[in-house]
């Protein structure tokens, strides 16, 4: 079968350490990686401020992070777009068609997802840690710490979950990045591109790697919500 045929040629593929793959799935975790820690500094401290602060339109700040979790990936490639473009207010640095850019729309994309599970980890815990840490005179940084220390598996969850989404995507790679080869061509647009030219080795290649991630992912999830709900 053509099926079972393309299958055992891609298995071929990664074991051979095909250097075309291999860098491809190099491009697609160096843009990840880069882009989930971007992410992180960024979106745990403002989640953790969210979550433990206590303002007048803090449920409004809330509902707008929970909105843009679902964010179309095109609405943001656009609007990364229009600023990069040579016609945009960030055109001179030349970052289009860049692991820049795409880094610079995936930050953007997943930033909100740490926020929003940041704020929710932090709104979970009971209120009697922070009022037991200032009985014993703890100062606010270390009533902070403390909350920290809490909701850290929750938080880890959130991150994680962050990876799994932009290791995944296409719309911000493709729209941002341009799929130039050994360049900016990731797992996801590359197997979009094989399958438009009617070449499925190679993306059944790429899409195994790509399966073997998510479920590492997900296993590291389970892992870190299940520490969470001890």
């Amino acid at each position: 079968m053509f099926f079972l045929e393309s299958l055992q040629a891609a298995l071929a593929l990664l074991l051979e350490l095909d250097p075309e793959l291999l860098h491809i799935v190099g491009v697609s975790l160096n843009v990840s990686l880069w882009s989930t820690l971007a992410a992180c500094i960024v979106g745990v401290p403002a989640g953790f401020f969210i979550g433990i602060a206590r303002f007048r339109l803090k449920q409004a700040v809330i509902t707008f992070f929970n909105t843009m979790l679902a964010m179309p990936t095109v609405v943001i490639g656009l609007l990364v777009y229009s600023l990069l473009s040579r016609r945009g207010m960030f055109g001179s640095l030349g970052w289009l068609y860049t692991q820049k850019a795409m880094i610079l729309g995936q930050i953007i994309l997943i930033t909100p997802i740490i926020i929003a599970f940041t704020i929710a980890a932090v709104g979970r815990l009971d209120d009697r840690y922070r009022r037991t840490a200032l009985t014993l005179g703890a100062s606010p940084l270390q009533v902070g710490l403390v909350i920290l220390r809490e909701a850290r598996f929750s938080i880890m969850a959130a991150i994680v979950a962050a990876f799994g989404r932009v290791i995944s995507e296409i719309g911000i790679s493709m729209m941002l990045g341009g799929n130039a080869k050994g360049f900016t061509r990731t797992m996801t647009t590359a197997m979009a591109l094989e399958y438009d030219k009617g070449e499925f080795v190679l993306a059944l290649g790429l899409g195994i790697v790509l399966l073997s991630i998510s479920l590492a992912v997900n296993v590291l999830l389970g892992y870190v919500q299940g520490r969470t709900g001890r």
